[in-house]
């Protein structure tokens, strides 16, 4: 039991879920004092720091913080956005650049007997199964 224990323990994907964990723990620590200690600041300089905590309602004696969901919703806003121009739009920009085929270059072109749609680099039609590399007939 102890050795099946061992074995689940010492596995791959167990690890690399644990340094995840501890890398994503990590990455919320930065995310969040970016968030709290340089981008809400700045938006207390053009309208003031948003904090709706006081904002409240009571009914029949149960108190609605209305204010602490608000103020929720928008530091999930700001984290999001901080995500999405911090690691999206560069990862985006870094795959974009990474791909093969230039930005405009076709990457299909037609069956010079059935006239279907191949890749580039086909050297056999997968729809007529015609030998690309033989001289072929001209395009109708």
């Amino acid at each position: 039991m102890i050795k099946e224990f061992r074995d689940f323990i010492m596995r791959g994907n167990v690890l690399d879920l644990a340094v995840a964990v501890i890398i994503g723990a990590a990455f919320t620590a930065v995310v969040t004092s970016l968030s709290a200690d340089i981008i809400t600041p700045i938006i207390g300089v053009f309208g003031g720091t948003p904090n709706f905590s006081g904002v409240s309602f009571t009914i029949n004696g149960s108190v609605f913080k209305i204010g602490s969901f608000i103020n929720a919703i928008i530091q999930f806003l700001i984290t999001a956005l901080i995500l999405f121009f911090v690691v999206i739009k560069p990862m985006n920009m870094l795959m974009k650049r990474m791909s093969r085929a230039p930005e405009g270059a076709p990457s299909t072109k037609p069956c010079p007997y059935c006239l279907s749609e191949i890749a580039i680099g086909a050297t056999r039609c997968p729809a007529c199964t015609s030998d690309l590399s033989v001289a072929a007939p001209p395009v109708r």
